[in-house]
């Protein structure tokens, strides 16, 4: 048990904000901090590699690739006392309570992921887990179009915006996405 008592951070914002940067800024802190860190991540994502967050910019941390979310609260030590979620979007609506169970128990639980999906609108679970968490950063790219500060995901086919009725999901990087600003997010609907 965290001693100093369980809490909730969520880092959000739109692909290319730095969210997996400052997970790991967060964690390797809690490290040095001579904390126990564990981190889970949705074995979805293979961008870059099975064991480990990485980060666009490079950074690396090591990783449990799991399918559900429930699958953290049987694989969390008892002593861990800092958990980290990257792409916490990915797990639905589990997560949400999984995250509360942990803060209860009194570990800091520190939670990634897209707070809107490429339509930009709420994606899944994040609405509620920022709702739910003690500290909330929302973290900002840059317009690939303006470069004003940019909210928003653009999932691009083709070189062409997506349709609004494409999947949610498809996990890839700036070969499908870019980060736009509200006036230069499209997303066609006819």
């Amino acid at each position: 048990m965290n001693s100093l008592g369980g809490r909730v951070e969520a880092i959000v914002g739109s692909m290319f904000s730095g969210k997996t940067d400052e997970l790991i800024r967060r964690l390797r802190r809690a490290k040095i901090a001579r904390q126990e860190v564990q981190v889970f991540k949705p074995s979805l994502d293979m961008r870059y590699g099975k064991g480990k967050l990485s980060s666009h910019a490079g950074a690396e941390f090591e990783a449990t690739p799991i399918e559900i979310a429930g699958e953290i609260l049987n694989l969390a030590d008892d002593g861990t006392t800092v958990v980290g979620i990257e792409e916490a979007q990915f797990f639905g609506n589990e997560i949400i309570n999984v995250v509360q169970v942990l803060a209860n128990r009194g570990v800091r639980v520190i939670v990634a992921g897209l707070d809107t999906d490429f339509r930009g609108e709420p994606f899944g679970p994040m609405p509620t887990m920022m709702a739910q968490a003690e500290r909330v950063d929302k973290l900002y790219a840059i317009c690939m179009v303006c470069g004003d500060a940019a909210s928003r995901t653009q999932r691009l086919i083709d070189g062409q915006p997506a349709h609004y009725k494409d999947p949610i999901v498809i996990v890839g990087a700036s070969e499908l996405y870019e980060a736009r600003c509200r006036e230069h997010h499209e997303v066609p609907r006819d």
